[in-house]
């Protein structure tokens, strides 16, 4: 069973000093069967004291603010964790008797949640896609696989061409993206194939740099497959997750899973670096501090200081 080390870095800076910044992290690792957390650390610059709750899809949210005055906000989330290889479905039910039993379950809670349908320009190609998967003697999980192998084949991993809120219609026009538009497009696929999917947050452990979506969190879609459970796929990498996949956080989408949002009182300008190291090691306490790998940076010079502007992490999960 392999275990990680995992320091992931957010700062945030701005010009000049703002106050009541109030914010919410999704930075806390899930522990269950297939992912045991050894260690957590959230370290917060200013000392703010972290209320943590469940929310409603059974992730560990933390909140915080930071009333006074500041130039910078920091977090450090630090992760210890084991995780085990995953089991694949034995797929021993006949197919349409598993097509039978998503057909009641995915109305019925919590399943339901996670056939929400989008409306978009290209459903009915989309719709075309699903048809030309399916068939009578396939699977769900057979499917599923398909589908994610399709997205992997068809859409070119690409970053700087999208953001979090780039619409699906954009990304299947596109045909690129990074690992939340590779996720998007397949949670789309799925449920109009009837199969429950949700979002996943987390991080991706590369051996030997061989992956895509190293150094940020990464996204990937779990599909529910019936008599066995929620299957992870990483379109992005063209695999099934097990054992070198670190799980966050689950949601109907992205908003369901951001790492880190709030809102603050002050100028609209304010820079974003990110930056995530994944080892094998332990993590040294007085090594340098990692390089950012993302970066992101707002300017308005026409806005001063605004009136408790909403700010959405703009970091992109790669």
């Amino acid at each position: 069973m392999p275990e990680y080390h995992i320091k992931h870095i957010t700062r945030y800076t701005y010009p000049t000093p703002v106050i009541d910044s109030a914010n919410q992290v999704m930075l806390f690792p899930i522990s269950d069967r297939q992912q045991e957390v050894k260690k957590h650390d959230l370290l917060i610059s200013h000392h703010p004291s972290v209320e943590v709750f469940t929310d409603y899809f059974g992730n560990q949210t933390g909140i915080f603010s930071v009333i006074r005055p500041h130039s910078e906000l920091s977090i450090q989330s630090k992760i210890d964790v084991v995780t085990k290889e995953v089991a694949l479905p034995a797929d021993e039910v006949p197919p349409e008797q598993q097509w039978e039993n998503l057909s009641v379950i995915r109305e019925q809670f919590p399943y339901m949640d996670f056939m929400l349908q989008e409306n978009f320009d290209a459903q009915d190609e989309v719709v075309g896609l699903v048809r030309s998967i399916m068939n009578e003697n396939i699977s769900p999980f057979a499917a599923a696989g398909k589908m994610s192998a399709y997205v992997f084949n068809h859409f070119e991993y690409k970053q700087g061409i999208t953001s979090v809120e780039t619409k699906v219609d954009e990304i299947w026009k596109l045909k690129a993206g990074v690992c939340q538009d590779f996720a998007h497009v397949l949670l789309v696929t799925l449920r109009l194939a009837g199969i429950p999917a949700r979002y996943v947050s987390g991080y991706i452990c590369p051996r030997n740099h061989e992956l895509r979506g190293e150094g940020a969190t990464h996204a990937w879609v779990e599909a529910y497959i019936p008599f066995y459970g929620w299957l992870g796929l990483d379109p992005t990498n063209n695999c099934i997750v097990s054992d070198r996949h670190v799980r966050l956080a689950v949601g109907r989408s992205f908003t369901d899973c951001t790492p880190m949002k709030g809102t603050y009182k002050g100028s609209s300008e304010h820079s974003l670096e990110v930056s995530v190291v994944i080892d094998n090691g332990e993590l040294s306490e007085e090594e340098e501090e990692p390089v950012p790998v993302f970066s992101y940076q707002v300017q308005n010079p026409a806005v001063t200081d605004n009136s408790y502007r909403r700010f959405m992490e703009m970091q992109q999960q790669q």
